[in-house]
Formats: structure tokens, sequence, C-alpha cells
């Protein structure tokens, strides 16, 4: 087979791509049809609540190349992809949880959970 017959079937392939239109899908809603947890798996769910997670509050994102990072120094500023005052994402272990606003209490940083993503809208996030 020669280049120009492979360049050929990718051509083919990209105008069949293109010509397909997207379908879309209907998803059911997901209902909590579940009964009462039995003692025993009220057992199991309290074993694993003490397991730690990763909690992060992401303020923006900047990406810059290697030159430009090791020519940071006190002072520099890095803009970044968010708007002052858009709400600050939540993340647990790298997966986003909520938005929160920062708060000052007692001398100290916290944030103030705003919208918190419902379990249906993280499955969704998923797929």
């Amino acid at each position: 087979m020669s280049t120009e017959d492979t360049g050929d079937d990718w051509a083919a392939a990209m105008a069949e791509q293109a010509i397909e239109e997207a379908q879309v899908a209907e998803l059911d809603e997901l209902a909590d049809s579940s009964k009462p947890l039995t003692e025993e798996e009220a057992a199991k769910l309290d074993t694993i609540m003490d397991i730690p997670v990763t909690i992060s509050m992401e303020v923006g994102r900047s990406f810059i190349n290697i030159r430009n990072l090791l020519q940071l120094n006190q002072g520099s500023v890095v803009e970044l992809d968010r708007v002052a005052g858009e709400p600050l994402d939540v993340m647990v272990n790298g997966t986003l949880i909520a938005h929160g606003e920062v708060v000052v209490v007692n001398d100290k940083f916290g944030i103030r959970l705003t919208d918190v993503i419902s379990q249906t809208e993280r499955i969704k996030k998923l797929k």
C-alpha cells in the first residue's frame, strides 16, 4: 500500500466523519429508590468515613512556558484564567464538588460554599 492510498483512506474517513451528525442520547434521571441501610451496611459505610481525602480550592489556572516560570521572583504577577470575584472551584481528589467564595474568619482565610454540585451532576460529568 502506498502512502497516497493511506492518505486517501484518511481523507475518506475524515469526510465520512464530517458528514455524520452527532446524535443526542436520552438519559434517564437518577432516582433514589434505595432501601434504608441495614446495621451491617451502616457499619461498612462508617469504616470509610475516616479515609482522608485531599481538598483543594482552585482560584484559577495559567499555562506558562518554562522560560517564564524560571523568571518569576518575589513580586511577580501571574495572570489567571478567572475574573476577580468569580467563584472558586472546590475540588476533592481532583473532582469538582462545589463552588465557593473566600471569607475571613478570626483572621484566617476560609471558603463559603455557594453551590454544591449534586451527585447526579457529578455522575453526568464522568460519562
